[in-house]
């Protein structure tokens, strides 16, 4: 494979190995400590100080590849991972520690007379130094108001990636040795400090063990693959080759999880429009746990505006277990917040494991399978509205061709948003009754499912693919109600 960068390839190393262990049914105490000595070889290091730290790190990483916690939650050196245990870990080993002053005074300071910053600073901790201002990091609470206060943009800021990345403020640093950590009742899983961190220091704990263990059973397993699937393999890969690929691993089947978006937008349609009589003033789509966790940690208030309608992913596990009742149902997809949905009392029903694309590809490695050598089995489950969910905007104009197709009167008027920054400001909005629409589709990562922290690669590489797999002659133009009646007796509520 090709990899955009050096961490991505050491990331798809490790799962591999684990999954070759897995897959050889080797993995134990003993064979994982091994993993970073076939990762890490020789004695000069790549990337950090010393091969020493960097076998420290890959070492955590197989843990939590292998379903295992991470270093600093457990005193045990290797503790099994509970369902209800956290998703996202910091690995101390690889937290650089960021020796980051938030706010520094740079040369544009004039030395004024006022000093507004030092007025403004609740903490004392601006002092004057020949004539110009000086920060204290000692005292300094990065509070944020000398900046504010400074006339001529003097004050620098700069924040640490990963917290800045984080939609729910459930990054802090340890004021001891200024590591990163996750305060796990305020995170939504959602992956964004594990992308944003250059380092490598935040990552996801993987199902991959349970789903190797599950194929080598008795029991048939089913994929369900998120429409972002595409590109991923690079861009001659067809989907069709994909799900051959996941046959020879040793799934059943393969089906779209877009046709679950199908039945979903019908729902969510018809909900809106109950919604809307009833004198909502707005309505937000479901079908990203990371937004819905967003407004139900930092919007309280808001629950009641979320739509009832469960997610795709959801929609399409139930329609599996609907027509194969003891099947392991696994959904494929780019984010790591669906692992936490799978736990959500309620629909616990419908999905059993979760891997992202970078987990499905290792897992391929381990098997030696290479998706671009395999056959191009045609792939036609769902509708190019359904396949659209993968991106900003999708579900807005699949509920929208619904709407009209069906010539129900209502006003639809959405706010298509995608990226946290955007999010809390439209989720002000909305709480104080100021939204500029009635349906808010809400995406927390940038740009939609294709943009999620479990890519291999980049949207701005499959995106094009995305989208001429939405429009392939193969895909149905519309919504059909053939497609729809495969749900009419599963159960499409949270």
């Amino acid at each position: 494979m090709i990899f955009e960068n050096e961490l991505k390839k050491l990331k798809y190393e490790v799962l591999r190995d684990v999954a070759i262990l897995a897959k050889e049914e080797r993995l134990t105490q003993s064979e994982l400590e091994k993993v970073p000595y076939n990762i890490i070889k020789g004695d000069k290091p790549k990337y950090r100080c010393c091969v020493y730290h960097e076998r420290a790190i890959v070492k955590e990483r197989a843990k939590l590849a292998a379903g295992y916690l991470a270093d600093g939650d457990r005193p045990s050196d290797l503790v099994k991972a509970k369902d209800d245990d956290p998703i996202m870990y910091v690995i101390q080993a690889a937290c650089d520690t960021c020796p980051i002053n938030k706010y520094t005074i740079t040369e544009a300071c004039r030395g004024c007379l006022q000093h507004k910053c030092m007025e403004a600073c609740r903490a004392g901790a601006i002092t004057r130094i020949n004539g110009r201002a000086y920060i204290n990091q000692d005292l300094c609470k990065e509070c944020g108001l000398c900046k504010a206060a400074c006339p001529y943009n003097a004050v620098s800021e700069v924040m640490r990636p990963c917290k800045k990345a984080c939609p729910t403020q459930a990054l802090s640093i340890d004021p001891e040795d200024r590591r990163a950590m996750i305060k796990h009742e305020d995170c939504i899983d959602c992956g964004a400090c594990m992308a944003a961190c250059p380092f490598g220091a935040i990552s996801d704990r993987s199902f991959m063990v349970q789903v190797i263990n599950a194929l080598k059973s008795e029991k048939k397993v089913y994929a369900v693959v998120a429409p972002a699937i595409t590109g991923q393999f690079g861009g001659n890969v067809t989907v069709g080759q994909v799900k051959d690929a996941l046959k020879k691993l040793g799934f059943e089947d393969m089906i779209e999880v877009a046709c679950g978006a199908d039945a979903v937008t019908a729902h969510e349609a018809m909900e809106f429009v109950e919604r809307m009589e009833k004198g909502y003033s707005y309505m937000t789509n479901s079908c990203c746990p990371g937004f819905v966790s967003f407004i139900e940690k930092k919007f309280p208030d808001q629950v009641e505006n979320i739509s009832n309608t469960v997610s795709p992913m959801i929609a399409a596990g139930r329609l599996v277990k609907k027509n194969h009742k003891d099947a392991i149902v696994v959904f494929i997809g780019p984010c790591t917040a669906k692992k936490s949905e799978i736990r959500r009392e309620g629909i616990q029903d419908a999905i059993d494991y979760v891997l992202t694309f970078e987990e499905i590809a290792a897992i391929f490695g381990a098997y030696n399978i290479s998706p671009e050598e395999c056959e191009d089995i045609e792939v036609n489950d769902a509708s190019s509205f359904g396949r659209g969910f993968a991106q900003g905007g999708g579900v807005s104009s699949a509920v929208e061709d619904f709407i009209n197709s069906k010539d129900i009167e209502v006003e639809f008027n959405p706010v298509k948003i995608s990226g946290y920054a955007n999010l809390r400001k439209f989720m002000l909005l909305a709480k104080n009754g100021r939204l500029p629409g009635n349906f808010f589709e809400g995406m927390m990562c940038e740009g939609g499912c294709i943009g999620g922290a479990g890519t291999i690669c980049s949207q701005s590489k499959t995106k094009v693919h995305l989208n001429k797999f939405s429009k392939e002659s193969k895909a149905k133009r519309v919504i059909s109600n053939d497609m729809l009646d495969e749900f009419r007796d599963i159960n499409l509520e949270r």
